[in-house]
């Protein structure tokens, strides 16, 4: 999930909108190269967003159906659905490569990309646009809601069973490490989906609301229609920078890694110099 946000950190963020900003003639606008780019930023969103989904999916597994949680929740099945989850996103969003035409050409170079009319107007184009809506985010959204209100569901009724069992209502659960176990599931359960809802309802609103009020171009920026639809995308791709954050602050094993990740280069740098002070001490 880090590795997805952060490649739509990379694609989206920095190689389209810092990018079209400050360096406005690079080979990124080459019509051909946009149009692929903009399949790898389709993409990584998607995986992103089903990442989310997925690991929603792994916490509810994991906490309501101990039997099933040995088998489904092990590094084979997780690397399993990662791989899934790309490579059926990876071809899902393929025909965005064909949805552009360039603004113009110099040179017998085509440059910029810019939607067709056709992709507004042919009913193949705009069931694809209902199909990819559907699957991110009006889909992901419904599949967190529900797996969340199940998961709570489970927690509460299992923490009552437990107090009855530990012979009191009243007792605390300071001492109960299964108590704990499933306390810090959540709290990393709800920072990941929670973020992800709230900063991903409002582009769901806005694209069901264009939808019905069939309002399909922009007339100018400063008009309410395009400042909600740029608060939307801020939103959405804030969510992506903020999961890794969250990952950072709650997951004590990814802190370690992390942790090795930067460390590894001086523990060999000071392993080599070690080496090399060894070997002149043993030549002199």
């Amino acid at each position: 999930m880090a590795v997805a946000d952060l490649l739509v950190v990379i694609f989206d963020i920095i190689l389209l909108r810092i990018n079209e900003y400050y360096f406005p003639n690079s080979f990124l606008f080459f019509t051909s190269v946009c149009s692929f780019h903009y399949v790898l930023i389709r993409a990584v969103t998607d995986i992103s967003v089903w990442l989310t989904v997925a690991f929603t999916f792994d916490r509810f597994v994991a906490i309501c159906f101990q039997t099933l949680k040995i088998r489904y929740c092990t590094e084979t099945t997780a690397a399993l659905c990662i791989g899934a989850i790309c490579m059926l996103f990876l071809m899902k969003n393929v025909p965005w490569y064909f949805i552009f035409e360039p603004y113009t050409t110099i040179g017998n170079v085509s440059w910029g990309c810019q939607q067709k009319l056709e992709y507004y107007t042919l009913p193949a184009w705009v069931a694809f646009s209902w199909i990819d809506r559907s699957f991110t985010p009006l889909l992901p959204t419904f599949l967190i809601l529900l797996l969340n209100a199940l998961t709570v569901g489970h927690i509460l009724m299992a923490s009552r069973i437990r107090r009855r069992l530990r012979g009191s209502k009243n007792e605390t659960n300071n001492n109960d490490q299964e108590m704990q176990n499933r306390r810090k599931s959540v709290i990393l359960l709800f920072a990941i989906s929670g973020n992800f809802i709230l900063l991903w309802m409002t582009y769901v609103i806005f694209f069901l609301l264009i939808q019905f009020a069939n309002h399909k171009y922009l007339t100018s920026f400063n008009s309410p229609v395009a400042i909600a639809d740029y608060t939307s995308f801020m939103l959405l791709l804030l969510s992506c920078c903020t999961n890794t954050c969250i990952y950072a602050v709650t997951q004590s094993k990814f802190r370690e890694d992390l942790k090795n990740l930067i460390t590894f280069p001086l523990k060999r740098t000071c392993k080599l110099y070690k080496q090399i002070k060894h070997s002149w001490s043993s030549h002199h």
